[in-house]
């Protein structure tokens, strides 16, 4: 029997201070700049210092980009435009600094993290630090199959979980969330789907590399097929992403809530990060309180999610190439919005009338 309890989230997840984020408004109250002349930073400078419990607030120093990795099986049925098992390809040309994601990491000097969950390659093929934690060799077909069984949903779960804490631990303070996968939407709309209560052709978009007509109505049976099967096991969230979810993204989903219990503020990318923090959500409703939505993708889960979360987007670019691009280029909004709160200067104290001498007094009342 498990020994996992989802359960405990709730009570392990505090919100961010409620009095650190009054003290930080109260602070901007006396800054030079009037108070919502800077839009939506203000906001974000008050959120980061709730966060970090700290007045003024902290510079992000040591943000990360951290991507978790997966083949989804469903993607045999023809839903993505990219080929079936061919996430790892995506995950060498990260690696050697090939894709979008690794430029804007360089030019902004972030780290990035890959976290094989289950790729569908040898797992030989790629650095030992990136597949340590592989749960499997491609998550199943959802439309007919389980993604996971439950042992392997836990064991991806608890994954996600001690990469939150790896990152804690070694100094991370903020992290870009998202994902690698082929096939990772679909999985990611039957979740949203089942969560909202909507139909399929609801929250099914064109994925990061756009498909046609027949590969989104293809696309859209799936979910519808797969949401079916998801429907039974809503109360169970754990069961749930094992039905239809996927190893990176039971992995995702406890990197998140982890992160929350550390107090570690995370940027969510797309629709599969999304996906998972709707998951997430459902476990330890005060989660989100750590979360930003870093982009509007434009895919129609990841609104339907954000809306459920009552995130709102920090950028609207119709960014759909994944891979945490979206969510990294929100990056320097957030330590823009830092550098603003703790270094504009505050105004200066009003100088009080002088006010009468004793002596003027004295000589008045002898008069």
């Amino acid at each position: 029997m498990s020994s996992l309890n989802l359960d405990d989230f709730t009570d392990l997840i505090e919100r961010p201070d409620g009095g650190v984020r009054r003290d930080a408004e109260a602070r901007r109250e006396r800054q030079i700049v009037p108070p919502g002349s800077l839009g939506r930073l203000d906001d974000l400078g008050e959120w980061l210092a709730a966060a970090q419990g700290a007045v003024p607030v902290r510079p992000v120093e040591q943000p990360r980009v951290v991507l978790f990795a997966g083949d989804h099986g469903v993607a045999e049925l023809g839903v993505s435009a990219r080929p079936a098992g061919s996430a790892a390809e995506l995950v060498r040309e990260v690696l050697e600094g090939g894709r979008p994601v690794s430029v804007l990491a360089r030019r902004l000097g972030v780290p990035v993290r890959v976290v094989d969950m289950a790729l569908d390659c040898d797992p030989g093929t790629l650095p030992e630090d990136v597949v340590r934690h592989r749960v499997r060799r491609g998550s199943g077909r959802i439309d007919i199959e389980d993604a996971l069984t439950a042992e392997e949903a836990e064991a991806a779960f608890r994954a996600g979980v001690a990469v939150a804490d790896e990152e804690a631990d070694s100094g991370t303070d903020l992290v870009v969330l998202g994902d690698v996968s082929v096939g990772g939407t679909t999985a990611a709309g039957v979740l949203v789907a089942a969560l909202c209560g909507t139909d399929a052709s609801v929250v099914t978009g064109r994925g990061g590399l756009a498909i046609d007509d027949l590969m989104w109505m293809r696309k859209c049976a799936a979910v519808r097929d797969a949401l079916r099967r998801a429907r039974p096991v809503l109360g169970d969230q754990l069961r749930l992403l094992a039905t239809v979810g996927g190893a990176d993204l039971a992995a995702m989903t406890g990197f998140l809530l982890q992160s929350a219990v550390r107090k570690t503020p995370v940027i969510l990318d797309g629709v599969v990060v999304a996906a998972c923090a709707l998951v997430a959500q459902r476990i330890a409703f005060r989660a989100p309180d750590w979360w930003l939505a870093g982009h509007n993708s434009g895919e129609p889960g990841q609104a339907k999610a954000l809306d459920r979360m009552a995130l709102e987007p920090l950028l609207d670019h119709g960014m759909k190439v994944g891979e945490g691009v979206g969510a990294l280029l929100a990056l320097p909004l957030v330590q823009a919005a830092a550098a603003l709160a703790a270094e504009l200067p505050e105004k200066a104290e009003p100088e009080k009338a002088d006010s009468v001498t004793e002596e003027q007094t004295e000589a008045g009342e002898t008069a």
